[in-house]
């Protein structure tokens, strides 16, 4: 997805979920108007064709878009914290153990960006390990000639008295992971302050927007949003949450101040 359509959705999150344009008069005395002729809504019809957003009719004719389910996911950067945090976990742990040749680097590597990618820790290079169920993985193998010695799914338990806890700080950084939160957090703090009165002030705010949804990304994009019950001691990512939820609705209602 273009840079700008990524900051189009993300503006629809947490400036409204919706954007209603009942005329061009209303877009004009409007922060909606102003990013119209920014460039933002330009964007429309790419993300109602990718389904991030939905389009319905008003009372009183008016178009309303709004974010869809896939497009309110998108826009949090793929996971819904909240979920991921809240989610059950039966005690075992999935691994998936592989051994590609080193001839075949490239595939090796694709492995492993692609388990990182979806959360995965690594207790070792070949080893990488979840707590969620490997039903994806599992269905994506099916159908294809086994080769334990390349790669195997497995599902386990620890039997020499490794702690949860243990295994968690063997597999994932949560120091790096910390760090990320904390230089979010700092942006957060940076949010301009006062009306949006003139468009010096607006942009200032887009800006802003724009570092703090990078940096959100940086560190979600880091951290497994692991189960309650195996989040480390001293984790930020629930406070980080927590912060950005109410840092953006004040941004929000800043936008209603805005005056071209």
């Amino acid at each position: 997805m273009k840079p700008k359509t990524e900051e189009f959705l993300y503006f629809l999150l947490w400036s409204a979920e919706q954007l209603t344009r009942p005329s061009f008069r209303n877009l004009d005395e409007s922060f909606e108007g102003w990013a119209y002729r920014n460039g933002f809504l330009d964007q429309i019809a790419v993300l109602e064709r990718q389904r991030f957003i939905e389009r319905k009719s008003g009372r009183s004719g008016a178009r309303v878009y709004r974010l869809t389910t896939q497009g309110r996911l998108h826009a949090l950067s793929g996971r819904d914290p909240e979920v991921q945090w809240s989610r059950s976990w039966d005690g075992h742990w999935r691994l998936v153990v592989f051994d590609v040749p080193t001839r075949q680097n490239t595939q090796r590597s694709r492995l492993r960006r692609c388990l990182r990618n979806k959360g995965f820790g690594y207790l070792q290079n070949s080893v990488w390990i979840t707590p969620d169920a490997l039903d994806e993985e599992a269905e994506t193998l099916r159908g294809t000639k086994a080769n334990v010695e390349s790669l195997i799914l497995l599902e386990a338990r620890p039997c020499a008295g490794e702690s949860d806890a243990e295994i968690v700080a063997g597999a994932w950084d949560f120091d790096v992971i910390n760090q990320l939160y904390a230089r979010y957090l700092k942006i957060l703090k940076g949010k301009p302050i006062g009306k949006l009165t003139n468009k010096e002030r607006a942009m200032t705010m887009r800006h802003w927007a724009e570092a703090e949804r990078v940096a959100w990304r940086d560190a979600v994009n880091s951290d497994p949003l692991l189960p309650e019950r195996l989040l480390p001691p001293g984790y930020l990512g629930r406070r980080a949450w927590q912060r950005r939820i109410e840092v953006l609705r004040k941004a929000k209602r800043d936008l209603h101040t805005f005056k071209p």
